[in-house]
């Protein structure tokens, strides 16, 4: 580094929390007519769980307060440009009694890079059931990713351990780590803790959509490890095709959470993944399912 440049400050959680909720608001241009922000310092194509985000938060701003989104759907069209603002036009599909229906599209200069449907319900009580958290360690006693990373650093390029390793509004730590270096053949299937790295001052239809945002980490990958690759394999495209939330009950993103992953079918350059979403006390409070592009060229 130049003797007359001095190192970038790196943010505090609190600060980088503030930036996430930012991040996911949207201006209203008109009617029914959103925009999102561009994430400041992204590079290269946006991370599809902020598409996902600001879209919801489009949505979710068409719909009464009272009705809460409890599932989305949503297919990646063309990859995001990090270096413009994202449009979100909005349809009002149906108003209900109790259900409100809307579908999003998510452009960048006039072309849609996601579609994104979802429902909103007015809060009720009903029968309930549900499946059991694992029995797996605390947060406390595992190694945060940027740990994880930092052990693999004489394995790394210097640019990719500090691109991994700077601070994020999102902190992950996995139960059973997996290198990305050398990533042995395993059953299809993860733990991992996660949670925004400060407490989150939104309400809850700002909590549901940053769980929207982190539910996009750490579920591809799932149908990568009976292969013994990683998203930095030689010759590895990975990229998220379609996505899908079933939210459950109320979320405190800022809280400890457990994404339970399995991956039941790969094939044809595709991995289908599903994702259990636990809070710490071990309510269920949300589902996913997503299938992703895995290919490798092997030239």
């Amino acid at each position: 580094m130049p003797a007359n440049e001095t190192a970038p400050t790196r943010k505090t959680p609190a600060e980088l929390i503030e930036g996430l909720e930012r991040l996911l608001q949207v201006e209203e241009l008109d009617t029914d007519l959103y925009r999102g922000l561009r994430n400041p310092g992204g590079q290269g194509r946006v991370f599809g769980g902020q598409v996902i985000a600001q879209a919801l938060m489009s949505a979710a701003a068409s719909v009464d307060p009272e009705r809460v989104v409890h599932s989305l759907h949503a297919y990646f069209m063309r990859p995001g440009d990090e270096n413009l603002p994202i449009i979100c036009r909005v349809e009002r599909d149906f108003d209900g009694r109790s259900f409100s229906t809307r579908r999003v599209v998510a452009m960048q200069r006039g072309k849609p890079i996601l579609n994104l449907a979802a429902s909103f319900q007015v809060p009720e009580e009903g029968f309930a059931h549900q499946a059991e958290m694992p029995d797996v360690p605390q947060p406390e006693d595992l190694f945060s990713e940027a740990e994880l990373i930092e052990r693999q650093r004489d394995e790394l390029p210097e640019a990719f351990v500090t691109a991994m390793t700077r601070p994020r509004p999102i902190e992950m730590r996995a139960v059973q780590p997996w290198s990305l270096v050398r990533p042995e053949k395993r059953e299809p299937a993860r733990q991992v803790w996660m949670r925004a790295a400060a407490p989150v001052a939104g309400d809850q239809v700002m909590h549901r959509a940053i769980l929207a945002y982190a539910s996009d980490m750490a579920l591809l990958s799932t149908s990568m490890q009976p292969h013994g690759v990683s998203w930095i394999s030689p010759g590895m495209q990975s990229a998220s095709l379609d996505h899908a939330i079933w939210m459950h009950g109320d979320v405190r993103a800022d809280e400890w959470m457990l994404y339970v992953t399995d991956s039941p079918w790969a094939g044809g350059g595709r991995g289908f993944n599903r994702g259990k979403i636990f809070a710490r006390d071990g309510r269920l409070i949300a589902s996913t399912a997503q299938e992703g592009l895995i290919r490798q060229r092997r030239s």
